[in-house]
C-alpha cells in the first residue's frame, strides 16, 4: 500500500508539472512578443506616419498607406510645452513607448502604451540623434 501510494504521488507531480507546462505554453501563445519599453524622439510629421528614433535606430510604427502598429491609437499627442510643431499640427516629442519591436525589421509591432516625457529629457540624452 506504501509503494502504491508512492508512485500515485509522483505522478500526480508529474501530471501537475505537464498541466502547468501546457498553461505556460497556452499564455506565451496568448503574449507571443514581451513587451519592450523604448525611449526616445516620437515623431509623426505627416498623417500616418508615426516612428520613434532611440539610441539604437528608428523604429517605424506606421506608414501612411502601409501597415500601422496594433494599438497605434494610442499615441496621443502631449501638453503643449512637450511637443514641438514641425508641419501644422504635426511634429515630435519625447515619449516612452511599451509594446512589442521586431529588431529585424525595425519595426513596432504592438502599443501597449506611450507616455511623453519633458523635451529636457531627449535633448540631454547624448545616445539619442536628433530629432
Amino acid at each position: 500500500m506504501r509503494l502504491l501510494g508512492g508512485n500515485i504521488g509522483r505522478a500526480s507531480s508529474r501530471l501537475a508539472g505537464a498541466g502547468l507546462a501546457a498553461g505556460l505554453a497556452l499564455v506565451a501563445s496568448l503574449y507571443p512578443a514581451l513587451a519592450e519599453e523604448r525611449c526616445g524622439w516620437l515623431e509623426n510629421p505627416t498623417p500616418g506616419n508615426w516612428w520613434l528614433k532611440d539610441a539604437h535606430g528608428l523604429w517605424i510604427i506606421s506608414a501612411q498607406g502601409g501597415p500601422y502598429a496594433e494599438g497605434v491609437e494610442k499615441l496621443l499627442r502631449p501638453a503643449p510645452d512637450r511637443f514641438v510643431a514641425t508641419n501644422g499640427e504635426y511634429g515630435y516629442w519625447c515619449a516612452c513607448l511599451t509594446g512589442a519591436f521586431d529588431a529585424q525589421a525595425q519595426t513596432m509591432t504592438r502599443v501597449d502604451s506611450a507616455r511623453a516625457s519633458a523635451l529636457s529629457v531627449c535633448r540631454n540624452d547624448k545616445a539619442l540623434p536628433a530629432p
